[in-house]
């Protein structure tokens, strides 16, 4: 009986520690009139954070897509601050030092304006504390821009205009 309640116990201990350890996130993702164009899914793993984007009534084409700074989406979306920079490293994939935390691959839209993707960002977090979490004070926001980041022009890869934006909310 004893052994049994130690196997339960240990049971509900290692449910407890997975449960904490997969955290999750969301944003619901708006375009610059208001309208609802889908959501985003954050789910922390053991090589960062993937985010399963479920998006529709997009322009088609290649779109820069951003973790930015600041938890904020009042249109046209500057109010989402600058890309998420923990690091104050340079942007793009070929920076010498490394690129923002906040950049990440472009998103090509199909005709159909439709789009089910996951992408993983290895350089958030979302546990909290740690300096590239994106639970800080000021929050974060997804956002995808009207052209696509050239991964060189600093510091915003010359993406053009904010067309969505989503604050990163915690799933509780």
């Amino acid at each position: 009986m004893i052994v049994r309640s130690m196997l339960t116990a240990a049971a509900l201990l290692a449910l407890s520690t997975t449960a904490f350890a997969a955290e999750t996130a969301k944003a619901s993702m708006k375009n610059a009139e208001g309208a609802d164009v889908g959501i985003a899914t954050l789910t922390q793993g053991s090589k960062g954070v993937t985010i399963k984007l479920s998006l529709k009534g997009l322009p088609p084409g290649e779109k820069a897509f951003h973790v930015h700074a600041v938890g904020k989406c009042e249109p046209p979306f500057t109010s989402a601050g600058g890309h998420f920079n923990p690091d104050n490293k340079k942007h793009g994939k070929m920076a010498p030092d490394g690129a923002h935390a906040g950049d990440m691959p472009n998103l090509t839209i199909p005709d159909s304006g439709r789009l089910d993707i996951d992408v993983v960002n290895e350089a958030v977090t979302l546990d909290k504390g740690k300096p590239n979490s994106v639970f800080k004070p000021e929050g974060t926001a997804l956002v995808i821009h009207a052209k696509a980041d050239d991964y060189k022009s600093d510091p915003a890869g010359n993406a053009g205009d904010r067309i969505v934006c989503g604050v990163i909310e915690e799933v509780k």
